[in-house]
């Protein structure tokens, strides 16, 4: 069975594997790649700090086989856009019940 090691890069830090895993093939090894980068994407991205996380993929030659990376890219509109008529968005924090958004909304239209 062919062994793969998945080395990670955060940004600038890297991290390599040193014993690696076994997969019956290449696309079983991508998989695992592809849920390591979303996993570590989901848990760090949001965080702040690097906006790329990336897995490659060696072979048990130490040949890099494949590459999986996730990235994450925000773009804040500044200032907020002002809603219609100049009234303010519904405060949606503060709704105890889903009665409070209807009531509102329907005020918009009166």
């Amino acid at each position: 069975m062919p062994h793969f090691y998945f080395d990670v890069r955060e940004g600038t830090r890297f991290v390599p594997d040193n014993k690696g895993l076994e997969f019956d093939d290449l696309d079983a090894a991508e998989r695992e790649a592809a849920e390591v980068a979303a996993e570590i994407g989901r848990d760090k991205l949001p965080r702040g700090g690097p906006r790329d996380v990336t897995v490659e993929v060696r072979n048990e030659h130490g040949q890099r086989v494949l590459t999986a990376t996730v990235s994450m890219h925000i773009d804040r509109v500044a200032p907020p856009p002002a809603a219609p008529g100049g009234l303010k968005p519904l405060e949606t924090g503060q709704r105890e019940t889903g009665q409070r958004g209807i009531s509102g909304a329907t005020k918009l239209f009166e």
